[in-house]
């Protein structure tokens, strides 16, 4: 903590002496509060704010007490989105190119944000302001998230006093992964006790807000507000699904019709403004079977639910602001997504979204089967990509696609009472991520230091929209670029050229043969939705902004570009740090648990031996010894009335190995060997489970997760979390004694 100078004066003793306290530095007089509110995964035409058909009155009220902006602007993906958010500069320049669960080992695709990249929070806690962080984290490597740290790039390591949330693109709103600060905590209800993890987060900030300001009223807080919502898993109550019941029955081209007309009708568009018409990639919604429109109305139906309850828990915190002695000097900026709506819900939709982003097809009939388990905890669901297009009204393509307008511009709404008069018309800045911590800084009259904690710092690359808050004129920015998964993008005084390159919903298929990617473009000054491509009327236009994309992206650190999906997913990460890379065994002890993937054990794509000693009292022990992963995808080892079993859940089909008594009382050895076929990732495999040496079962198995098992946790003596397997109730420990659980990893085939 930085101190203010001592002002006294030193003599030999205290008589000829003046003390003077010092103390930390205060914030400037009359800073603001700052709140980040920043959705996830939300659709410039989903609001009822921006003309959607989800009615979201909590943030039409916000709206209504400040400024509208429409041409604000995100990367297109999460991660990256935030990075750029959190920092200032480009989500290349702070090495999140793309997402941590596809980290390569290139310093701008590592996602390991570095010390140059300072984050608003380090900045702000230097010069006198409280700050906190609710909700998501994906911008510290999955790898670094264990007891073994290091932890300068968790949240309390990068300038936030306190974190609560989660670290990861996503968490099970029911089960979810939560970390108080460093530490993984566990939710204090079950689902059917009715927790819920966007309650839990917004039931903390409120509290400590409140709790804050009893204690020191004129303190300044920063605050950043991100809820896992609106990403999937969507998951909800059914007394908030069924409010929209047969509401989205006209299907996706209707829904689009209607919130174009909306946004023409408020303002929210400007006149002239032309719907773009429906891609091959998504059928008519009447060439469907009434199967698919059943289904696809419901997925939607669920999202809407979620997304209204949403709107009412950040109403919560909203309404708490308002409370507070300054609230009037508070300023909100709420960000309504950190990316267009996600079509990573395929063709059909899902009720396991982990599987899809394995590479893996949804069948419909599967989603049919098992459509009574919507929203609910034993549900992972996405809305198929129809939704998402017509999410994004009225312009083209959806989330990962940086070429296109449809992935990378969102909704935004400022308020400040102290500052900001209401205005309905919408601001029309072109705006980006990057403005936003220039903004922040100053609004609080605080300059960006030149080094923070002794480190030389990277220049910020955006610029204040301070000036907006009073000029409805003020332009924006002349220039950015955009690039996620070799979609990319470049803008330049009202000009916008687009090289579309990938399919969200396709992540087993790298195109490569980035020269013969079709460029696009589109004059945005007078074609507000990029309807009407010039490039073959405007071609020295369009040469220049290519060539200006690719200037910019050796300066801004884009290359190399890497269009691998899955592929991508399954490279191994890098080891905790400070283990050996080249363990080939590993041992574990109880009390091991909340390991994220990458960094337990590498159990996927080939064969492994696990050896449990274990005490036993015969049928009175219980409880689970290994698990990994959970309602998508896992594996767990686990004794039921002391017989063992062995479950692999292959996104939801389960190969059990079970034995046929139970363990004897007193000291065994649990054995799992795991027989991979070999010949790629996700093959075959045979399971063998052994007591004492003894075969007690075997089962073979046609496919095994290639990927990612999702977004739980591996753990020792417990199911932290969700379960793998309905067959108990998490986290079902483990109620004899476990001495050491050894895993032995063999050479992949």
């Amino acid at each position: 903590m930085t101190l203010t100078p001592f002002q006294g004066k030193i003599g030999k003793t205290y008589k000829e002496s003046t003390s003077d306290w010092q103390g930390p530095v205060a914030a400037p007089s009359g800073a603001p509060n700052v709140v980040i509110i920043l959705l996830d995964d939300v659709g410039f035409g989903q609001t009822s704010t921006f003309g959607g058909l989800i009615p979201t009155p909590s943030l039409d009220k916000l709206a209504a007490e400040g400024l509208k902006y429409n041409r604000f602007h995100t990367t297109a993906i999460c991660g990256p989105s935030r990075a750029a958010l959190l920092t200032g500069r480009n989500h290349h320049e702070c090495g999140n190119g793309f997402l941590m669960e596809w980290a390569t080992g290139f310093p701008n695709y590592s996602t390991m944000l570095p010390r140059s990249t300072a984050t608003i929070a380090e900045v702000l806690k230097g010069n006198g302001y409280n700050t906190w962080w609710f909700g998501k984290n994906h911008n510290t490597p999955d790898w670094e998230t264990t007891v073994a740290g290091p932890f300068d790039r968790w949240p309390t390591g990068m300038g936030f006093e306190y974190f609560y949330g989660f670290n990861a693109g996503e968490t099970h709103q029911y089960y979810p992964v939560i970390f108080e600060n460093t530490v993984p905590v566990e939710p204090s209800q079950t689902p059917e006790e009715g927790y819920h993890f966007m309650t839990d987060m917004t039931d903390r900030a409120i509290s400590r807000m409140k709790l804050a300001k009893s204690v020191a009223p004129n303190k300044p807080f920063f605050m950043y507000f991100a809820p896992g919502a609106m990403h999937a898993p969507h998951h909800v109550t059914a007394q908030w699904r069924e409010k929209f019941k047969g509401q989205f029955d006209m299907g996706w081209e209707k829904y689009r019709e209607q919130v174009f007309q909306n946004q023409l009708d408020r303002g929210i568009i400007p006149p002239g403004t032309k719907l773009t018409p429906r891609p091959d990639w998504v059928p008519a919604w009447e060439s469907l079977s009434d199967k698919q429109k059943r289904v696809y109305a419901a997925l939607f139906e669920n999202f809407a639910g979620y997304f209204a309850f949403t709107d009412h828990e950040v109403g919560r915190l909203l309404d708490s602001i308002k409370l507070l002695p300054d609230a009037d000097n508070t300023l909100v900026i709420y960000i309504v997504g950190d990316n267009g709506a996600s079509a990573e819900g395929g063709p059909d939709g899902t009720l396991n979204e982990i599987r899809n982003l394995n590479g893996l097809p949804t069948d419909l009939d599967d989603v049919i089967a098992n459509l009574g388990k919507l929203g609910g905890p034993e549900s992972e669901p996405h809305y198929p990509l129809g939704w998402a297009w017509a999410g994004n009204t009225p312009f083209q393509w959806v989330k990962q696609i940086a070429s296109h307008l449809g992935g990378t511009r969102n909704p935004m709404v400022v308020s400040w009472p102290a500052k900001i008069k209401p205005d309905s018309q919408p601001r029309d800045a072109f705006l980006h991520l990057v403005d936003v911590v220039p903004t922040i800084l100053e609004a609080v009259d605080i300059p960006m230091p030149d080094k923070v904690n002794g480190i030389e710092q990277k220049p910020l690359a955006g610029e204040s929209f301070l000036a907006s808050f009073d000029d409805p004129s003020y332009l924006g920015r002349t220039d950015q670029y955009f690039e996620i998964f070799s979609n990319r993008s470049f803008y330049r005084d009202g000009w916008k050229a687009n090289a579309q390159h990938t399919q969200p919903w396709r992540q087993d298929l790298a195109p490569g043969n980035w020269e013969n990617d079709r460029w696009e473009l589109y004059h945005l000054d007078e074609d507000f939705s990029e309807s009407n491509d010039l490039a073959s009327s405007e071609p020295d236009k369009l040469e220049e902004l290519k060539k200006a994309f690719d200037q910019t992206a050796e300066r801004r650190s884009v290359y190399p570009l890497d269009d691998r999906g899955a592929g991508r997913l399954a490279i191994p990460k890098p080891p905790v740090p400070g283990a050996d890379e080249n363990v080939s065994t590993y041992t574990y002890f109880p009390g091991a648990t909340r390991i994220a993937e990458p960094a337990a054990p590498p159990m996927k794509n080939r064969s492994w031996t696990l050896v449990a000693d274990v005490s036993a009292d015969g049928d009175a022990t219980e409880g689970v010894v290994m698990g990994f992963g959970g309602v998508a995808a896992g594996m767990v080892l686990y004794l039921d009335a002391g017989v063992p079993v062995f479950d692999y859940n292959y996104f939801e089909e389960h190969t059990v190995v079970k034995s046929n008594q139970a363990l004897p009382s007193g000291e065994s050895t649990l054995e799992v060997d795991f027989d991979y076929a070999g010949g790629g990732a996700g093959k075959g495999a045979t399971i063998t489970l052994k007591v004492d040496g003894r075969e007690v079962g075997r089962q073979s198995m046609g496919a095994t997760v290639g990927g990612r098992f999702g977004i739980d946790t591996f753990g020792i003596g417990e199911d932290s979390g969700q379960p793998v397997t309905d067959a108990y109730q998490p986290p079902f420990k483990f109620n004899g004694e476990i001495e050491k659980v050894t895993i032995k990893i063999k050479p992949s085939s």
